[in-house]
């Protein structure tokens, strides 16, 4: 039994419950090791947790020399390609503030597309603008085209290199969608800083009323509590005002929301979810052959919260919708799998990423000098049902791709716009709605989100549900 074991603090979504491992022994404990230099120790603990949290353990590689650098030691020992998640971080510090959507930057998320067939040029499509970013101030919005960055044109062969500017002040050079024109037409290039930057991922919510009943629309890019809670408490006050105003229907776009804190799943969760309280399970929890041999981790269900902002019940048809994309992930999709057995789940978009597991962030605490941060797999979700097939993606049940189906990114809350319009045709009872939709012939070659530390990830961080793997001694 490793020193690792005894004294691992793992934030696993496991309320109120205190997990004390049975008795095992520890025969190396008092053998002295020989000297390792600053890799063999990072690269030693590394495998002492991953010997007894990885969830796929038994398919776990052989891995490259102790003495290799700590991120290609831990990439030797990953199931790819079934594990696509697990990461590991320089720096323990640096993760913690990017999954709280702290991060050094300008202020603006971007999808990359083929500019043409004909051509290897390469356009940044801005999805959208954090509110108070460098980016904002300068004018730039949801929609303008980028084509250069530092005067240099984005092409198959820069754009990589290219997108690495943007974490340090750089200029870009843009066009904006004309609509009298009908055409994309320059601007003038901007130059932007890069500040530290704590996003709210409350981004968006408002009220629509259509044929006399009111839709209560929230755009949410990803799951963060926030410092003393204060985004969860955001959502709190949304849902309350919803909740005063009566609304009919609920949309949720997560098109952008690649993941993020359980706890926060769970209370927008608690939130949706019609009548249910403390006892009611949200999702259930899979963990190693090793953990699974423990009673404690056994049976781990977790449950909703009692919330008095609960809107499910006033929802018509026992119904939500929620928007996607191929950015949707994790902490997305846990709501989505876990509001599927109380209610009517309407996916509107495109095939979300398909991530049924989790990890929590660990550090190494017995060595200061080890500043890394391990994000590993180590738990599969389930819906109360034991349901947790969506590996490949939820599939839409109205099928609609940004930039394919609406040639331009219209703003958030635009009656007009893609996804949004085409949530509100369903809610008037428009037939087939998106059933006509036209087709542009573009290539998407990736995002922003993808560098993003909470983009796929299902982690919590709040200090009032840590449980502490420990054992007894002997």
């Amino acid at each position: 039994m490793s020193k690792f074991f005894k004294k691992l603090k793992l934030l696993l979504l496991i309320v109120g419950t205190s997990i004390i491992l049975g008795a095992c022994e520890d025969k190396n404990e008092n053998n002295p090791r020989r000297t390792l230099d600053p890799n063999e120790k990072v690269n030693t603990w590394i495998k002492d947790v991953m010997d007894e949290v990885y969830l796929w353990l038994e398919s776990m590689r052989q891995p490259v020399a102790l003495t290799s650098e700590p991120e290609l030691y831990f990439e030797s020992l990953l199931n790819r390609p079934t594990d696509r998640f697990s990461v590991i971080y320089p720096d323990y510090q640096e993760l913690i503030n990017q999954l709280q959507g702290v991060s050094l930057e300008a202020g603006y998320e971007i999808l990359l597309a083929r500019e043409s067939e004909t051509n290897n040029n390469i356009v940044a499509f801005v999805t959208y603008v954090k509110k108070g970013s460098p980016a904002e101030q300068a004018g730039v919005k949801r929609g303008d085209r980028i084509e250069r960055i530092n005067g240099e044109r984005l092409t198959f062969d820069s754009y990589i290199r290219l997108l690495g500017n943007r974490s340090e002040n750089h200029s870009i050079t843009f066009f904006r969608y004309n609509n009298e024109a009908a055409a994309f037409q320059a601007q003038p290039a901007v130059s932007l800083t890069v500040t530290e930057i704590a996003e709210d991922p409350n981004f968006l919510d408002t009220i629509y009323q259509v044929n006399n009943e009111k839709i209560g629309y929230v755009v949410y890019h990803f799951f963060a509590p926030g410092t003393d809670n204060r985004y969860d408490n955001r959502m709190d006050q949304i849902f309350a005002e919803f909740q005063t105003e009566g609304i009919d229907h609920l949309i949720l776009d997560f098109r952008y929301n690649g993941g993020g804190f359980v706890s926060s799943a769970i209370n927008l969760a608690s939130l949706i979810a019609p009548n249910v309280t403390s006892n009611d399970v949200f999702s259930k929890r899979l963990f190693n052959s090793f953990l699974m041999q423990f009673e404690n981790f056994q049976n781990v269900e977790t449950k909703f919260r009692s919330k008095s902002e609960n809107l499910g019940s006033q929802l018509k048809g026992n119904r939500i919708y929620i928007l996607t994309s191929r950015r949707t992930a994790s902490a997305s999709e846990l709501i989505i799998n876990g509001l599927k057995p109380y209610m009517d789940v309407v996916i509107i978009g495109d095939i979300t990423t398909g991530k049924n597991v989790g990890s929590v962030p660990i550090e190494d605490e017995d060595d200061p000098d080890n500043k890394y941060g391990l994000l590993p797999i180590i738990f599969k979700d389930a819906d109360k049902n034991g349901q947790s097939e969506f590996s490949e993606g939820f599939l839409p049940n109205i099928q609609g791709v940004e930039l394919r189906n609406q040639n331009r990114l219209l703003p958030f809350g635009d009656t007009d716009e893609l996804l949004l319009k085409l949530a509100l045709d369903r809610i008037k009872g428009v037939q087939q709605a998106g059933a006509r939709l036209k087709t542009f012939d573009i290539e998407i070659i990736g995002s922003s989100f993808e560098n993003k530390a909470h983009y796929g990830k299902m982690v919590d961080m709040d200090p009032s549900i840590k449980t502490i793997l420990k054992r007894k001694n002997q």
